[in-house]
């Protein structure tokens, strides 16, 4: 890291959600105004179940301002799937969606021997398709797409399909 990106990080701080964070994840990913908003039920529940495989990014007063929350599913242990990255509008372009996902996926790597992520994007979210597609290009991985639920598999209204990224195997 730069001395330049070192400044431009040194009042953030990345670690694990507890469940304290969870209404502010909720509300996070409530503004982002992109993102499928779950029940603040499942923010909470979230930082306490999986705090293992999710991490937060929080200001100099120990707010959380961004997260990246995630998952090893059971039956792909060297998978970490990644559900969703949000950071608040006023830290945008900074970078920090990349640095969490970095620091997420080193940290489950070591935890849980990790090779691979998965996530999903909808067509047209193109803030995603860059950070992922850079994320591969970073650790020396290939992207696989694939559709994994077509618009019309979702039961509650109009839906976009969600495409399955696939990155692996992770090099460095």
């Amino acid at each position: 890291m730069t001395a330049t990106q070192a400044d431009l990080y040194a009042d953030l701080h990345i670690d694990r959600p507890t469940m304290a964070d969870g209404a502010a994840l909720w509300r996070i990913a409530k503004n982002s105004d992109v993102l499928d908003l779950n029940s603040s039920y499942s923010y909470l529940l979230w930082c306490r179940d999986f705090a293992g495989t999710s991490a937060v990014v929080r200001d100099e007063r120990g707010e959380p301002v961004g997260f990246v929350t995630g998952y090893v599913p059971p039956d792909r242990p060297g998978t970490l799937l990644v559900w969703q990255v949000a950071v608040d509008a006023a830290q945008r372009g900074r970078g920090l969606a990349a640095r969490l996902l970095d620091g997420l996926t080193e940290r489950v790597a070591a935890a849980y021997g990790v090779t691979a992520i998965e996530t999903t994007i909808s067509p047209g979210n193109t803030a995603s398709e860059r950070l992922f597609t850079s994320y591969a290009e970073r650790h020396g991985a290939t992207v696989e797409r694939t559709v994994l639920f077509e618009a019309g598999d979702f039961p509650d209204g109009p839906h976009d399909p969600e495409v399955l990224y696939r990155i692996g195997p992770l090099s460095r």
